[in-house]
């Protein structure tokens, strides 16, 4: 009988052993795909969100179960597998991104708007309507950490819980967030054995969301109750917090406000700042070497979200109802609008792709998203999505403030 080589049989007993082991080890293996390539779409009419591909401009799959998501944001895990889910009914969802399931999901309160990620990666602080608030849970069990109400006293001496906005988190580990009917703007340090509370008071009239700057340096805060801004420098904290662009609306008549302006998408471009006026067809220009108001730009209708290209060469800004059909270009060299596209019914939200060759723009009422190219204008893709909002790519988990 002849020898059979000692390779042939290794590979013989291979292959017993896995038909030995059933048909599960014997199937194919599933598709290996990185994160970095991924985004999620809030999908607020069901609940649901839609997983992307943004290189391949795809939905990958709808997934259920995130609750009231009429208000929704999102922020992901220091890896990019998670995403967090901030939900309108108090609920916080988290969402693996590779298996495309939801594998944690608590209420935390009545209502929250949004929140934000540490430093390190071990903390998610959520922002709260009701009852007011923050409160900070751990990443990995989503157990609560620390809980801050947002006490403050009222001008007869009595106090009250105020509305979160503005969450964002800051280097060394930290979160600031404003405090709506308080005027106050608070800073919690979660690198300290026991979490501490810094509050500025009197920073302006409803502050009602803010932004912070790419390097950390500067939260803002826009105020509704009052023309003007409320800067505080975290490079220089005991400044204090000061008013920035206090009369860019004096003597005149704001239009009636049906959305509210959202300053996270606010546009730095070089030493330019480019923000959405309140109860104005306006976009404003500041110089912020010293946040003086530099000019003013006509625009299509009352801005909401007002967004950088990645180089900083456009401005890309998206409008409240009634004119919410339609996407403005700003040139930030010229401030000339160079383009106006019409996506679809309801535009409010966007999102470049990492370097900004494209942008992703969703019309809720369309009930799909559209992708462009940036440099072309040319339509990319149309994508289905159930009342598509929000849009959020997983590059965000790298860059503070996002």
């Amino acid at each position: 009988m002849p020898l059979i080589p000692p390779l042939k049989i290794l590979l013989a007993a291979g292959v017993l052993s896995l038909l030995a082991a059933g048909p599960a080890l014997a199937e194919s293996p599933a598709e290996l795909r990185g994160t970095g390539d991924l985004g999620v779409v809030i999908e607020r009419a069901t609940g649901s969100v839609a997983l992307v591909d943004t290189t391949h401009r795809t939905v990958l799959r709808h997934i259920e179960g995130f609750g009231d998501l009429s208000h929704a944001s999102v922020k992901f895990t220091r890896d990019a597998r998670h995403a967090f889910v901030f939900g309108r009914d108090g609920g916080l969802t988290r969402l693996d991104l590779l298996t495309g399931e939801i594998d944690g999901r608590i209420i935390q309160g009545g209502n929250s708007i949004g929140g934000a990620i540490s430093q390190d990666g071990r903390y998610v602080a959520v922002g709260n309507y009701e009852p007011g608030g923050v409160k900070v849970f751990d990443v990995e069990t989503m157990e609560l950490v620390v809980d801050v109400p947002a006490t403050y006293e009222k001008p007869d001496g009595t106090t009250g819980q105020a509305k979160v906005v503005g969450v964002v988190d800051v280097p060394g580990n930290r979160f600031v967030f404003s405090l709506f009917e308080a005027g106050e703007i608070w800073t919690l340090d979660m690198s300290t054995p026991e979490p501490e509370v810094t509050r500025y008071r009197d920073v302006g009239s409803m502050p009602y969301d803010a932004l912070i700057t790419a390097n950390g340096r500067y939260y803002i805060a826009g105020l509704f109750g009052e023309d003007g801004m409320a800067l505080l420098d975290l490079w220089h904290p005991e400044k204090g917090v000061q008013r920035i662009l206090p009369d860019y609306g004096r003597g005149e008549e704001r239009l009636p406000v049906y959305k509210m302006p959202h300053l996270e998408g606010w546009a730095m471009a070089g030493s330019q700042a480019f923000f959405p006026a309140v109860g104005r067809n306006e976009v404003l220009v500041a110089d912020t070497r010293d946040w003086s108001l530099t000019d003013r730009i006509e625009v299509h209708g009352q801005p909401i979200f007002v967004m950088s290209r990645p180089d900083e060469q456009q401005v890309w800004v998206t409008f409240a109802h009634p004119n919410n059909d339609r996407v403005q270009v700003i040139d930030t060299r010229t401030h000339e609008v160079i383009e106006t596209l019409s996506p679809g019914e309801s535009i409010l939200h966007k999102e470049f792709t990492p370097r900004g060759e494209h942008i992703w723009i969703s019309a809720r009422d369309s009930g799909h998203i559209v992708v462009y190219d940036t440099r072309t204008f040319e339509e990319l893709a149309r994508l289905p999505a159930e009342s598509p909002s929000g849009i959020f790519f997983t590059h965000r988990a790298h860059r503070i403030g996002l």
